[in-house]
């Protein structure tokens, strides 16, 4: 087993696993702060402790998470680029400074954000788990057992009575549909070379996949930083803060895009956590 430490100052693990980026994560009832975070076939323990942010993990999955966890990006100049902005940004940088755009398994990204569709948190946690307990494969981590995502393969051969079964409604049609074409003819590493604009237009090609799941795919799935997931709270920054008068979440995705460059996927998180923790 390997314990790896970051400083803290850009790292905190709750407010990075909190922020509607990612499903699979557990709160570890013994230990404050803690959870334990699966990805693809693999599970992690992190939390933070004594101003550093603290992963534990398989020896064998020690590089896999330094880069979920985006270990070797600069995130002071991130922030350092939003207080250049100064404003409602500089405010919700600070706030949020210790959270870290996850790079998560590609496929898995793409099947969960089908899944919130419409969707609330708990709902798309309990689904995801059903999934994973229905066709993925049973593990164990620090005495406890979890099961890994499923592969495309494992979940194309599930029928699509699976898929209602557990709860998906006329997502099932949308989870089943993508399992057969990602088995059959996704080729990944195709979409990962393609620009922004272009894997944006691919992945809303998918049956199923509207422009918001688009935005949260590119982003949390293929780190493209150049996206912006417009849902309620940025639409209400956007109204609110921003003074802005478009109603289609698409136009204001790109406006946010145009404003910030290739930090938009950054500040949307810094502004998304500010809004919700404002008004909760």
């Amino acid at each position: 087993m390997q314990k790896l430490t970051y400083s803290g100052e850009y790292f905190n693990a709750k407010d990075t696993l909190l922020c509607g980026q990612v499903f699979r994560f557990f709160p570890v009832s013994e230990k404050d702060g803690a959870y334990f975070v699966c990805s693809a076939d693999k599970r992690c323990l992190v939390y933070n402790d004594s101003g550093l942010a603290v992963i534990e993990c398989e020896d064998a999955d020690a590089e896999y998470f330094k880069n979920y966890f985006d270990l070797s990006r600069d995130y002071g100049a991130i922030v350092g680029a939003a207080n250049h902005f100064g404003g409602i940004l500089k405010t919700a940088a600070d706030l949020g400074k210790g959270i870290r755009i996850l790079n998560q398994n590609r496929a898995e990204a793409l099947f969960s954000f089908i899944v919130s569709q419409n969707n609330n948190i708990p709902r798309i946690k309990g689904i995801i788990e059903r999934l994973c307990a229905g066709a993925g494969k049973k593990r164990e981590f620090y005495g406890e057992e979890y099961y890994t995502f499923p592969t495309a393969e494992e979940l194309a051969a599930k029928p699509l009575e699976f898929f209602k079964e557990i709860g998906l409604g006329y997502r099932a049609d949308y989870i089943k549909r993508l399992a057969d074409d990602y088995t059959a003819a996704f080729d990944e590493d195709a979409f990962a070379a393609l620009a922004t604009a272009e894997l944006k237009k691919r992945l809303v090609a998918i049956y199923g996949v509207g422009p918001k799941v688009a935005d949260c795919a590119s982003l949390f799935g293929f780190h493209r930083s150049d996206s912006f997931p417009v849902d309620t709270w940025i639409e209400k920054v956007y109204k609110e803060n921003f003074g802005g008068t478009l109603t289609d979440r698409a136009k204001i995705a790109e406006y946010f895009v145009d404003t910030f460059g290739e930090n938009s996927g950054y500040f949307q998180q810094y502004l998304f956590y500010f809004k919700r923790s404002l008004e909760k």
